[in-house]
């Protein structure tokens, strides 16, 4: 196999994957059924970190077609599972919330099953982080958004803001009950991914800069002392 580039899900280190640290297997289904014959790939991953060693274990289902002549090849991708860990969820530093990286797991592991729920939850994910962050609490999302509206570039904003509408899906109902608008799960990633954006950009860049001005603060004081001592 060639080797490829991948982060880990438990140290969120970027490795090259090879044939090392890489495994799978296939079983096919070729018994007569209403479904036609499948077949399943069962994938580990171990991460190459010495300080981490952790597995990523996930299933996939596809189509499989018989040729007379081929004989068998793969079909489409049915669907797939990440059963370790259960979701592509990064796994962040505890100085973020713990509501926050509770709601931003959450969205990360419904975001197949139910979208809507998936942005819903992202949606509750980033009140949360503004109320934290920010410091603003109004009577509702809405409102919180437009108080932070040049504390953020317009671009961010914007996104903040088209997460807030999509959450509304799930969150209101529709005036008109029979108006169904659904979220399919890859707009649910794109909302999941906005929320990692933010993650990064107002708590680990923010500690990362105190903790680098810190260890500037502390050299001033051991120069300060050094001269003392003379």
């Amino acid at each position: 196999m060639k080797p490829f580039r991948w982060t880990c899900p438990f140290c969120n280190h970027k490795v090259i994957i090879s044939e090392e640290n890489f495994h799978v297997d296939t079983t096919n289904l070729t018994i007569d059924n209403a479904e036609g014959f499948k077949r399943a790939f069962v994938e580990f991953r171990v991460c190459p970190n010495p300080d981490c060693k952790r597995f990523a274990f996930s299933v996939s289902l596809t189509d499989l077609h018989r040729d007379q002549y081929a004989g068998l090849s793969v079909g489409k991708l049915i669907k797939s599972w990440n059963l370790i860990p259960p979701s592509r969820a990064k796994v962040f530093p505890e100085y973020v919330p713990k509501p926050v990286r509770d709601d931003y797991l959450e969205a990360c592991l419904i975001r197949d099953l139910s979208p809507k729920a998936s942005a819903t939850l992202s949606r509750r994910c980033l009140q949360g982080m503004i109320r934290n962050f920010w410091e603003v609490r109004k009577e509702n999302l809405k409102l919180e958004v437009e108080a932070i509206g040049e504390k953020v570039d317009p671009l961010t904003w914007k996104a903040i803001d088209a997460v807030r509408k999509i959450g509304n899906i799930g969150a209101h109902m529709e005036k008109d009950i029979n108006l169904i608008i659904d979220v399919d799960p890859n707009e649910a990633s794109k909302l999941i991914n906005l929320i990692e954006l933010l993650i990064k950009d107002w708590y680990i860049t923010r500690y990362e800069r105190e903790k680098r001005l810190e260890s500037i603060v502390e050299v001033g004081k051991k120069k300060d002392s050094e001269k003392k001592g003379k």
